[in-house]
């Protein structure tokens, strides 16, 4: 429209024409300082949950940080190939919006920055901003389901021992007087029968074998494949409250519980080089 009222204008001579022509003009270049002002003063963070498996969508968390006394509006961001879009950020406040990312492959990945856009004011042009971010994330073996391994007598592991602490399931250790705290499937009746005071049966707890997970044993044709066996054994053994040991060529990592040590084997997945 600018162009064509300027060629107008230039051919009729009409004043009207160069008014109109002179105020489009002010309408581009304010538009244009508008739009780049709003993409100044900003700050990117990635917020990663704890497990990020490869070839599966992970859902994050992008938080954009507006450190100017001025709002900021209609920005949409790129990730990888993930968007999300702020349609207001107040000013000196930070948002963040859901991002779905998916890694194609495992290991340590680097993610250098993200990818600004916007439209504001009035949507003439669209202007991009690159905003550098040095953030690491371990991606994981995609899980891979499979059977449990088995023991050298080609059973499948599983069952208990019993541990010598006080529990509720395992072999009977003696009686005791009932404190109130134990449930009353302990409570023994004959016991309590011929005394005054009502009887308990102490048992031992019970504790899990421990699973090894052997990568060289795990079923898959591929390194790729034996991995993601690896991974779904390790969650299988730890939702089931096992103790997990893992085995990856010469390197032992011992037995343990908790949280802690599950995600420390599954980083001990992604990172590995047969090489």
């Amino acid at each position: 429209m600018t162009l064509v009222l300027g060629l107008a204008a230039v051919n009729t001579g009409n004043n009207l024409l160069y008014l109109l022509v002179a105020a489009l003009l002010g309408l581009l270049i304010v538009s244009g300082l508008l739009g780049r002002a709003n993409l100044g003063g900003l700050r990117v963070r990635l917020r990663f949950p704890e497990e990020v498996y490869a070839d599966t969508p992970t859902a994050a968390s992008l938080i954009v940080e507006n450190h100017q006394r001025r709002a900021r509006f209609l920005l949409q961001a790129e990730v990888e190939e993930g968007a999300a879009h702020f349609p207001l950020i107040a000013a000196r406040s930070a948002e963040d919006q859901p991002l779905s990312l998916t890694f194609g492959r495992r290991g340590r990945r680097r993610i250098g920055g993200v990818r600004l856009k916007s439209a504001f004011p009035v949507g003439f042009f669209q202007r991009g901003s690159w905003l550098p971010l040095d953030q690491e994330v371990i991606v994981l073996p995609r899980p891979r389901p499979c059977a449990l391994p088995v023991e050298g007598s080609g059973r499948q592991i599983r069952g208990r021992a019993d541990a010598p602490r006080a529990g509720h399931e395992g072999d009977l250790l003696g009686i005791a007087d009932y404190s109130g705290q134990e449930p009353l499937k302990l409570i023994h009746w004959k016991h309590s029968a011929r005394h005054d005071s009502i009887k308990v049966k102490q048992l031992s707890a019970t504790a899990a074998r421990p699973l090894w997970i052997n990568l060289a044993h795990c079923p898959g044709t591929t390194l790729e494949e034996r991995l993601g066996s690896a991974t779904y054994l390790i969650n299988l053994g730890w939702r089931s409250g096992r103790p997990l040991g893992l085995r990856l060529g010469e390197r032992v990592l011992a037995p343990g519980r908790g949280r802690r040590h599950r995600l420390r084997l599954l980083h001990e997945l992604a990172l590995y080089d047969a090489h």
